[in-house]
């Protein structure tokens, strides 16, 4: 076995595989990296219309409750598959990667949408009925006083989502994306080892998590002091 891979390696490590699989690798970074900034903006929406108390925005409310609480339960496969055949129900020409980035972000919505509440949470009630006994506004006590101390709980486990997804992403190659996973199927089909192959995708699923993961602690290490002050 170790023969075959050593004959192996001279032809799989040609310049346009390793171009092949650095697109790969591209595409699985911008999927989850996409995924999560949209889905922080909405999910940012989201927890701010959720934390409304107005009698006239409880259907709001509701949607949205229903619809975190929804997508945080559902596989990430289920949905890949659900909106891959709604699309194509109606006929929609997008591209597999449109429809994976739409799946990557309804889940990110949801999941962003719940860290982001808990983060507003987290600033003790003294400072939200400090801040309208100055008679703030709702939105005005979100941007002067919760989310300059919400931000610094709100950020590291978002991170961590994110470094999460993007093993979550490899589902994608369900429906042909060219990520990774898909990546790795194509070359294990043109006749290279499987061992050779994945052992090859690991290490660049490993490459791109392992340096993401040691910022994310250093940056959660950083914002500790100044969130137990």
């Amino acid at each position: 076995m170790l023969e075959t891979l050593l004959n192996e390696i001279p032809r799989f490590f040609t310049y346009y595989n390793i171009v092949f699989l650095l697109k790969a690798l591209l595409a699985t970074f911008l999927l989850s990296a996409l995924g999560c900034v949209i889905g922080s903006v909405l999910g940012f929406l989201i927890a701010v219309g959720r934390n409304t108390t107005s009698p006239v925005l409880m259907p709001l409310r509701g949607a949205l409750i229903l619809y975190t609480e929804m997508f945080r339960r559902i596989p990430f496969l289920v949905t890949l598959m659900l909106a891959f055949f709604v699309f194509q129900a109606l006929k929609w020409d997008l591209s597999m990667f449109s429809v994976a980035l739409v799946t990557v972000c309804a889940i990110g919505t949801a999941f962003i949408a719940e860290i982001v509440r808990s983060g507003f949470e987290s600033v003790h009630d003294n400072q939200w009925d400090a801040a309208y006994a100055m008679n703030f506004s709702y939105l005005q006590t979100l941007r002067y006083v919760v989310v300059p101390q919400a931000w610094k709980v709100i950020l590291p486990p978002v991170f961590s989502f994110f470094i999460l997804f993007i093993k979550d992403t490899a589902l994608a190659s369900q429906i042909g994306v060219l990520e990774l996973t898909y990546a790795g199927k194509v070359m294990n089909n043109k006749g290279f080892s499987a061992t050779l192959v994945f052992g090859t995708i690991l290490i660049l699923y490993f490459s791109l998590s392992y340096p993401l993961a040691k910022f994310g602690q250093r940056l959660e290490k950083k914002l500790a002091p100044a969130r137990n002050r």
